[in-house]
């Protein structure tokens, strides 16, 4: 097979294969794909990788190699097989640096988009146009798929139709472009994961080979073979997520939802609930809604401090759509306690690295727009 790494990729290829070989160090790869080493990893570590930050300080979680080895394997047996991965997210972030691990273990070479470019359909398809094996994967956010869907040419959709799997992850993906991907009969998986977990471990709802799901008080509890060994020079948070329950070593994450007939579905975030004049609102629910309204492309639904109501609904949404209808429809079918507040109106939702909104920076500009 030619050779079609791009050059960036090469030294993160071999620091990472030494490690996971236990014949390197710790690998730790920082913003615009720096490559360090994480001198302070306990032994037996692969890989360190910051948790995303989009709500406050990112923690350096340390993932084995057994756990990384887990996760190659585990997602190729629920896949049903191994291949070649295109690369479109950074590698500083979970969902990218599983691109080079998972191809490491496969045995394959990666293509990618150009590092640090503005993600577009041109950009995928150039890198998509380098590969060549039978069997193709990739990992993208819902914000990235929503561009490849958006007035897509006849050129994307037959990169995107080549995909055997189109891993999605990182956020909830709106639902028309579901049903755009759908019509297009493309192979997408939603998956839910986070860096303590090595990245995706349940698929369309299904856990992958290994891993458990409890839910407990409404929120979600994952183990098996994938988990991280803990958040480095952080015990207090290692010790408040990572716990014994039912005699399983497992991650208690932030997320809420339930886990019913072997199905995980996720509502919303522990820190989604807005306490609005006592009365809770989920962010989750809301932000669902109104991505389903007539001409709206994204949104972001997020509590924002009220000198009067404690917190009250703050919308930071794009699109052409009818503000009067929107916040009508709102009105009518959530409550008026549901109506934001605070609505931005930016020509994109921005967005950090890996491709999920900017949270902090979203409420930032939020509290300056007070309806």
């Amino acid at each position: 097979m030619p050779h079609v790494n791009p050059e960036f990729l090469d030294a993160p290829l071999r620091a990472l294969s030494l490690a996971l070989a236990e014949e390197g160090p710790a690998v730790e790869i920082l913003e615009g794909n720096q490559l360090t080493f994480a001198g302070d990893a306990p032994d037996g570590t692969g890989a360190v990788v910051r948790t995303s930050g989009s709500t406050g300080t990112p923690k350096r979680t340390a993932l084995s190699v057994d756990a990384i080895a887990a996760n190659a394997q585990i997602t190729a047996e629920f896949l049903g097989f191994e291949g070649q991965w295109l690369l479109a997210l950074p590698l500083n972030y979970v969902a990218g640096l599983t691109v080079l691990t998972r191809s490491l273990f496969a045995g394959t070479e990666p293509v990618a988009t150009e590092p640090g470019a503005h993600f577009s359909a041109d950009a995928f398809n150039e890198a998509a146009a380098l590969m060549t094996d039978r069997r193709r994967i990739t990992s993208l956010v819902p914000t990235m798929l929503q561009r490849l869907l958006t007035d897509p040419s006849a050129e994307t959709l037959a990169h995107l139709k080549r995909f055997d799997a189109l891993l999605i992850g990182g956020g909830r993906t709106p639902k028309w472009v579901l049903e755009a991907g759908a019509r297009e009969n493309l192979n997408i998986f939603l998956t839910y994961g986070s860096a303590e977990t090595c990245g995706g471990c349940v698929y369309n709802g299904v856990p992958l080979p290994g891993v458990s799901v409890r839910e407990e008080g409404g929120r979600l509890w994952l183990g098996g073979p994938t988990l991280a060994t803990e958040y480095l020079g952080d015990p207090a948070r290692t010790a408040e997520h990572f716990r014994e329950l039912d005699s399983e070593r497992r991650y208690l994450t932030d997320d809420l939802g339930a886990f019913t007939d072997g199905v995980v579905s996720v509502s919303g975030r522990v820190d989604d609930v807005i306490n609005s004049a006592g009365i809770k609102l989920y962010a989750a629910h809301i932000q669902r809604f109104v991505e389903a309204q007539p001409g709206v492309a994204s949104a972001l639904v997020i509590g924002v401090s009220h000198p009067e109501w404690g917190e009250a609904v703050g919308l930071a949404v794009t699109g052409d759509y009818d503000d009067d209808a929107l916040t009508s429809a709102i009105r009518t079918e959530l409550g008026a306690t549901s109506v934001p507040k605070f609505v931005w109106h930016p020509a994109e939702l921005p967005l950090l690295g890996n491709g999920k909104p900017d949270r902090l920076r979203i409420a930032e500009e939020l509290r300056q727009h007070p309806r």
